[in-house]
């Protein structure tokens, strides 16, 4: 193995005085899991003790390639040797010290975040500990565009299939019902249109919609790219209306499609952009960024805030990521692997359409088997994820090998199968 995944015996490790990894069954994980935590999740797939790179193995010992990379979390795989030194330096350093005070990582980090995006003078940044809270914070920063005189900006507009959270304001812009339904009634004012249509889009902004939020890519609804040209659109329609142009790229933004952004490739300067998963490297954080000073002075002192968001061991983390992903030149080989699996999944009987960009793709398939591909994956040591009863999405660590991906390809067409005949 390379230094970049060398693996690390737990059993090794300080962890280990707290916890005994070793010499206890994936069962007996799961059976104390069940009668200690919340079933929100439903049952784990597996017991998951260590991982180097692509590569992860469970408490039997069963080794698998990450193709979900904690839900397009780990941009740089498991224990990588650079961002776990920097985390670790920094956590024997400061570890955390309030939003009464800021440390020389957060200013760092905002300030290269604002430089990757491009981002006009009068830019900000504020840090959040995951996605759904910087789409909360835009969501708020959305409900400070109230407008003047006698039309108010009340409406937020959303796609159908969006999912930007689980908390009350993200999960009001998330359109899935079943998601939604209990929690009633959300927080009001939003709007959900049809996904990816121009007239639907322009029918639904006038003056009295604060905010529209979109997906460059919707994940959770199955890999789907928003139409070329959807974007301009929307850009010109908020800039004409007034309505702030938020893009949630906490899927698909740090380099998910081979690009720092999944929009940049439109053309247009949003009002925000919200981060999140890769920006860590799997360490918790998340971002909304705001351009411009008119946008970034909607939301004042004392009108929002955070405890742990921006602490020196998160921004440390993400800038460590950033280095890495800059200078080991990842983004080409986001590109590179994510066209070949493209590519080579289009092939394969039984795959009826592929999409994404880069490393964030899903596939449909001709059977309603998604679920038992799952699950034959695990089995033959590979992970991947169904967002529908006939897709499937990978999101694998940026550091992805075409070998590597070669492995799964190779022995995809078994896998489909044994999840047909299961069916």
């Amino acid at each position: 193995m390379s230094k970049h995944t060398a693996a690390v015996d737990p059993a090794a490790t300080p962890v280990a005085e707290l916890v005994e990894t070793t010499g206890h069954a994936g069962s007996e994980w799961l059976s104390r899991y069940s009668s200690s935590l919340m079933g929100v999740f439903g049952a784990p797939q597996r017991v998951l003790v260590r991982g180097a790179g692509c590569l992860v193995w469970d408490a039997d010992g069963k080794e698998y390639l990450d193709l979900l990379g904690g839900i397009a979390v780990n941009a740089l795989g498991h224990a990588h040797p650079f961002v776990t030194s920097v985390i670790s330096s920094q956590l024997a350093t400061l570890g955390h010290v309030s939003n009464f005070f800021t440390s020389p990582t957060q200013v760092a980090l905002a300030e290269k975040l604002l430089e990757l995006a491009q981002a006009p003078a009068g830019s900000k940044v504020f840090f959040s500990n995951s996605g759904t809270e910087a789409n909360e914070a835009a969501f708020k920063l959305a409900r400070r565009n109230t407008g003047t005189g006698d039309t108010r900006r009340t409406k937020i507009i959303a796609l159908e299939g969006a999912f930007h959270g689980r908390t009350m304001g993200a999960l009001a812009l998330t359109a899935k019902e079943a998601y939604r339904t209990p929690f009633e009634p959300l927080p009001g004012g939003v709007v959900h249109i049809p996904f990816g249509d121009v007239e639907a889009l322009k029918a639904a902004v006038d003056e009295t919609v604060a905010a529209v939020f979109l997906e460059p890519i919707q994940g959770e609804a199955g890999v789907r790219p928003l139409p070329p040209g959807y974007l301009k659109a929307a850009r010109e329609l908020t800039a004409r209306t007034g309505a702030l142009l938020i893009l949630d790229e906490v899927q698909t933004g740090i380099g998910r499609t081979g690009k720092w952004l999944a929009s940049e490739d439109a053309g247009i300067m949003p009002d925000a952009v919200t981060l999140a998963k890769g920006l860590g490297g799997g360490f918790p954080i998340g971002a909304l960024l705001t351009f411009g000073e008119q946008t970034s002075s909607l939301l004042s002192a004392g009108q929002h805030g955070t405890t742990f968001g921006g602490n020196p061991v998160a921004t440390a983390a993400a800038l460590a990521t950033l280095h890495a992903l800059e200078s080991q030149h990842v983004l080409a080989n986001v590109a590179a692997v994510g066209e070949h699996l493209r590519s080579a999944l289009a092939a394969i009987p039984g795959v009826t359409e592929v999409r994404g960009e880069g490393l964030l793709i899903g596939f449909d398939l001709d059977a309603d088997v998604a679920p038992g591909v799952v699950q034959a994956g695990l089995d033959a040591g590979f992970i991947v994820n169904s967002p529908g009863p006939r897709t499937i999405r990978l999101a694998p660590p940026l550091i992805l090998t075409t070998a590597q991906a070669d492995t799964f390809l190779a022995a995809f067409p078994a896998i489909l199968q044994t999840a047909k005949d299961a069916s």
